[in-house]
């Protein structure tokens, strides 16, 4: 707040020449490595204490209201390069007019929203308090919101803001349809079954040989004579 009052002590004093000149040692005195916005930012700021000193009455920026703020936004007007049509306009709400009108020339919204955030932070960085700041009065606020509408409405346009598209999830990772599993077949029932019975080994009289040749034989009782 103290570089305010020197602003307005020296404004009364030099006849309002000073805010501008503090504009431009600021930009002298920083470095060469400014950012675009930053050069932006300081020119907005020089451009609206120009306009303070150029006021009738002269106005000192802490006086200086949000009502002031929208003089100095219809002011711009005059210097706009943005068709807005009037709603007897036969191209009203079209956005790509295929003649010439007499529709009046206008400062974009998206160009004064940009430049009430630049001013608003440049006013707060010369040491203004932020309750006291007149670029974020609500009047410039809903003010900037008329603007919107009335331009977007006129020109045909959306101004709302697009939202990001999320990326889609990425797809369920793939499942091999299960399958039953097949047990293998059970062994063939070699005792009971007599398909099997031609693959064992047999003698010369057609009895099977081997392990299974005890069933061939006689019971045990007629074997003994018992």
């Amino acid at each position: 707040m103290d570089s305010i009052r020197q602003m307005d002590s020296s404004y009364s004093e030099n006849g309002g020449a000073s805010l501008v000149n503090v504009g431009h040692n600021s930009a002298t005195s920083s470095s060469p490595t400014s950012s675009r916005y930053e050069n932006q930012k300081r020119r907005d700021w020089n451009t609206f204490g120009q306009y303070l000193k150029n006021h009738r009455p002269p106005l000192c920026l802490s006086r200086c209201s949000g009502a002031h703020v929208l003089e100095f936004l219809r002011y711009l007007d005059q210097f706009g390069k943005t068709k807005v049509h009037t709603p007897i306009c036969p191209f009203y709400g079209h956005p790509n007019p295929p003649a010439p009108c007499p529709c009046p020339l206008r400062q974009a919204w998206g160009s004064l929203d940009a430049l009430i955030g630049r001013l608003r932070a440049a006013f707060e960085e010369n040491g203004g308090k932020p309750e006291a700041n007149p670029f974020g009065a609500r009047a410039v606020r809903l003010y900037l919101r008329e603007v919107r509408d009335l331009q977007s409405k006129a020109r045909g346009i959306s101004y709302e803001k697009k939202k990001r598209k999320r990326p889609p999830p990425p797809p369920p990772p793939q499942q091999l349809p299960s399958l039953p599993l097949q047990l293998p077949p059970p062994p063939p029932d070699i005792l009971g079954s007599d398909c099997t019975s031609s693959l064992l080994p047999k003698m010369s009289n057609g009895e099977v040989r081997g392990t299974w040749a005890v069933y061939n034989e006689p019971p045990m009782c007629e074997r003994y004579g018992t």
